[in-house]
C-alpha cells in the first residue's frame, strides 16, 4: 500500500523530487501531528486533567513527540529514500545543546541582572518544574523537527543557507505572534535570537539533536529555573528572580526572550556557528532549482 502510495523510485524521481511538494507534506503532516497532539492537552485540561501531573494529561506530550519523530522518519525513508541522518547521535548532541542553551540563558539572566532589569528575592517553587520540564521537551522537540528538520532543511537544499535562514526564522517568528503579550518586537526577535540560532546550530552539527537540546535547556531554563514567561506563559521557577523596567529590556509581557538583550546574546552565538558552519564547508550558496 506504502508502494502505491509514494511510488518507486522511478516515480518519486518525478514527484518527491519536486522539493515544495515535499515541503508542504512534510510540514503539514509534522504541524498535524504536533498540533493535534497539543489541542488533546488543552482540551484535558478544560475537563480538569493538571498537565503534566495527570497521566492522561501527560500522554499528550509523549504522543506529540512519537507521532512528530515518527512521521518526520517515515517521510525521510518514503520520499527521500535515505535514512534520518540527521536523527543520529541522539545523546551527544543533545546534551552538548542543552549544555550551550543553559549557559546562554544563564548568560542572558547575567545581563539581566548587571542592568538592574531582573532581581534575586530567594528561592521560588518547585510546583511547575514538572510542567516545565515536560512542555520543554515537547517543543524543544516537535519544533525543530517541524522548522529545522523539514522547512528549513527542505528550503536550503532547493535554494541555499541564506534563503532557508530567512524564511524559517521568518515562519518561527510569526507562528509566534499569536502568544501571549506579543508585541511587533517580540515577533521580530523570535525570528532573529531563536530562528537564526537554531537553524545555525543545526548547520554546524547537521544533526537536529544538537538545536532540540539547545531548544529544550532555553525553554527549561527560562521557566523551570529563572521562573520567567516562556514565549507570554507565565512559570514559576526554582528561583525567584523577578523582571521589571522599561519592555526594551524586560521584554514586556512577552518575557525576556523579547528583550533586546536575549536578542544581542543569541545573535552574537548565532554569528559565531555560522562563521563555524562556513568554516566547515556546510553553508549552501544561494541558488534555485524545483527540484532538490
Amino acid at each position: 500500500m506504502l508502494n502505491a502510495i509514494f511510488g518507486g523510485k522511478t516515480r518519486m524521481n518525478r514527484f518527491w523530487s519536486i522539493w515544495p511538494i515535499r515541503l508542504v507534506v512534510f510540514f503539514l503532516v509534522t504541524m498535524l501531528a504536533y498540533g493535534l497532539c497539543g489541542s488533546a492537552r488543552f482540551i484535558l485540561k478544560d475537563h480538569g486533567y493538571d498537565f503534566p501531573r495527570d497521566p492522561m494529561a501527560l500522554a499528550t506530550a509523549a504522543a506529540a513527540i512519537f507521532f512528530t519523530l515518527s512521521s518526520y522518519w517515515l517521510l525521510v525513508r518514503l520520499t527521500e529514500r535515505r535514512k534520518a541522518t540527521e536523527l543520529e547521535g541522539m545523546l551527544p548532541y543533545f546534551i552538548k545543546g542543552a549544555l550551550v542553551g543553559l549557559a546562554l540563558f544563564a548568560a542572558v539572566y547575567g545581563a539581566l541582572f548587571a542592568l538592574h532589569v531582573a532581581t534575586f528575592k530567594g528561592f521560588g517553587s518547585t510546583a511547575d518544574l514538572a510542567p516545565a520540564l515536560a512542555l520543554s521537551v515537547m517543543s524543544g522537540i516537535c519544533e525543530e523537527i517541524i522548522f529545522r528538520g523539514a522547512l528549513f532543511r527542505i528550503v536550503e537544499d532547493a535554494a541555499g543557507s541564506l534563503v532557508a535562514l530567512i524564511v524559517s526564522g521568518a515562519v518561527f517568528g510569526l507562528l509566534h505572534a499569536g502568544n501571549p503579550g506579543a508585541t511587533v518586537v517580540s515577533t521580530v526577535a523570535i525570528m532573529l535570537e531563536a530562528g537564526i540560532l537554531l537553524a545555525a546550530a543545526y548547520m554546524l552539527t547537521r544533526s537536529l539533536w544538537f538545536p532540540i537540546g539547545l531548544h529544550f535547556a532555553w525553554n527549561f531554563s527560562e521557566g523551570g529555573i529563572f521562573g520567567a514567561q516562556v514565549s507570554g506563559n507565565p512559570m514559576k521557577g526554582l528561583l525567584d528572580t523577578p523582571i521589571s523596567g522599561p519592555p526594551l529590556l524586560s521584554g514586556g509581557g512577552f518575557g525576556p526572550e523579547a528583550s533586546v538583550v536575549a536578542v544581542g546574546v543569541c545573535v552574537t552565538l548565532a554569528l559565531a556557528m555560522l562563521i563555524l558552519a562556513i568554516r566547515r564547508g556546510q553553508w549552501k550558496p544561494m541558488h534555485f532549482s524545483w527540484r532538490a
